[in-house]
């Protein structure tokens, strides 16, 4: 690829920013809290708490990632207007890139970013303003302080496409951006994708690389659903569940097949039985680890789960640059 500009896939999820670029890929849990309290000195009998990312922009400081709803004060908007530039989403994305600088290293490059987000913003009479402003607030030079450590990016060019899209990219492409030849014969078939991410359950249909509009909907059945469930006396944040959720530490028996019957509800509201004439159907997001067995043994034998089900839409965006990259001359 030219060596002048780097290229992310970019999940712009309300349960986590995912970035995947060529050395691989991470997640943030889109966790964001204002920073308004001063940490306690260590206890003695105490255990100490390591402070979460601490992200300072224009706009504040803003505490990001796992943990941070418990050092400051909770930001939990899922309004799609955040994507359009809201703060704490600026201050996710930089939360983000920094956590890739140390992971991966510095980033000497402009970025070319493919974005991702939900079907509903992409739809209807607002959708290209959506794109613009999307683009708008993306594009260009950034700078922010993390841990008090300064961070510049450049963004030099941004396409924006719906989640979904990137799944099924994952499926067809491999790392470099050329066609699995045992996948390549889908494009001509119906392939179905199923996003269950935080805030959506996304349903998409792809026939002849086109979308097929009467089975394509998004509702927000995802997992909050699940968290309201387990939350209803409202004792905790969306955040603070999340992370017990990552950890493994929330009492889930009796709301998950609630919930797993609410993913399952929306399925057979958009999709009938029409499901059974789909080539494969791609099951993606965080819910899909969530989910039991009986939900996939219902496609009988059709249901694919990729390897990394929470990246697959980010790293899926950026396999479809390459690909792009690869047909320029």
């Amino acid at each position: 690829m030219n060596n002048k500009f780097i290229l992310f896939g970019e999940d712009l999820g309300m349960g986590a920013n995912k970035l995947y670029g060529d050395p691989g890929g991470l997640e943030l849990p889109s966790h964001v809290a204002v920073n308004g309290h001063q940490g306690v000195t260590k206890l003695t009998g105490l255990r100490h708490a390591a402070p979460p990312l601490l992200v300072r922009t224009q706009h504040g400081e803003f505490y990001v990632g796992n943990g941070a709803h418990d050092w400051g004060r909770p930001v939990e908007n899922l309004d799609y207007d955040r994507l359009t530039g809201a703060p704490e989403m600026r201050a996710l994305l930089y939360g983000a890139f920094t956590r890739y600088v140390q992971t991966y290293g510095p980033i000497p490059y402009p970025v070319r970013l493919i974005a991702g987000l939900p079907l509903e913003p992409l739809s209807g009479a607002q959708a290209k303003a959506h794109i613009r402003a999307v683009r708008a607030w993306l594009e260009g030079e950034h700078t922010w302080h993390a841990d008090h450590q300064p961070y510049t990016i450049t963004i030099d060019r941004v396409q924006v496409t719906s989640q979904p899209v990137g799944a099924l990219f994952d499926y067809l492409l491999d790392e470099e951006g050329h066609y699995l030849p045992q996948r390549k014969k889908a494009l001509k078939q119906e392939i179905g994708i199923i996003s269950i991410g935080f805030n959506t359950v996304e349903l998409l249909v792809v026939r002849d690389q086109k979308p097929v509009q009467r089975f394509t909907t998004g509702t927000t059945a995802g997992v909050r659903r699940l968290l309201e469930i387990v939350n209803q006396r409202g004792l905790y944040s969306l955040g603070e569940l999340d992370t017990r959720l990552r950890q493994g530490r929330l009492p889930l028996r009796d709301a998950l097949p609630v919930w797993e019957r609410e993913v399952t509800g929306v399925i057979e509201r958009a999709w009938g039985s029409a499901w059974r004439r789909f080539a494969r159907i791609l099951v993606v997001g965080g819910g899909a680890l969530l989910l039991g067995q009986d939900f996939f043994y219902r496609f009988q034998g059709k249901a694919f789960v990729p390897d990394q089900p929470v990246l697959s839409i980010a790293r899926g965006l950026y396999k479809l640059g390459r690909l792009q990259a690869n047909r320029r001359p």
